[in-house]
């Protein structure tokens, strides 16, 4: 663990993952800011903190609403629609209050960082590939979703869908 006030090197390259002691390191390290330290900066907050009978259940309200959101976010990932993004904006909240939160909303930056290099490295075939893919995978959760719960009355009849 860095010491107070200690430089924390980041990775040797772009292509080199940082360790979790190195992560952990720069989250101690003082010339960090945190989303949760930064939230726990600002007036309002250093308010709350002042009075114990605030503060936990606030912190038990943003877990609360962080937990709804990020649980509403993964049921609705396979549906059309912004689940990850839920998912990812749920973590958000709980960061502001939560260091494992604060973790894994940076676990999840990394991968998706990641990822989207690697798919900008490959070719338009590819690309497009994973595109279709993709799409293909939405309309056929959106179908079976359709199949399962029956369709909307207000999807017109002419829509090619079973009623």
């Amino acid at each position: 663990m860095a010491a107070p006030g200690e430089h924390v090197p980041g990775p040797a390259g772009p292509d080199v993952p940082e360790t979790a002691e190195q992560r952990r390191a720069r989250y101690d390290a003082d010339e960090v800011h945190s989303l949760r330290e930064r939230v726990a900066e600002a007036g309002w907050r250093r308010w709350i903190a002042a009075r114990r009978s605030m503060d936990t259940p606030y912190r038990g309200a943003v877990g609360l609403v962080g937990g709804l959101v990020v649980t509403f976010g993964i049921v609705t990932i396979p549906l059309p629609g912004p689940g990850w993004l839920t998912v990812i904006a749920g973590l958000f909240l709980l960061a502001t209050e939560f260091t494992w939160a604060e973790r894994v909303l940076e676990f999840t930056r990394l991968h998706v960082a990641r990822w989207s290099d690697w798919l900008n490295r490959q070719q338009l075939v590819v690309r497009l590939a994973i595109a279709a893919l993709t799409a293909a995978f939405v309309v056929a959760v959106l179908l079976v979703t359709l199949h399962m719960t029956g369709v909307p009355d207000w999807v017109p009849g002419w829509v090619p869908l079973w009623r």
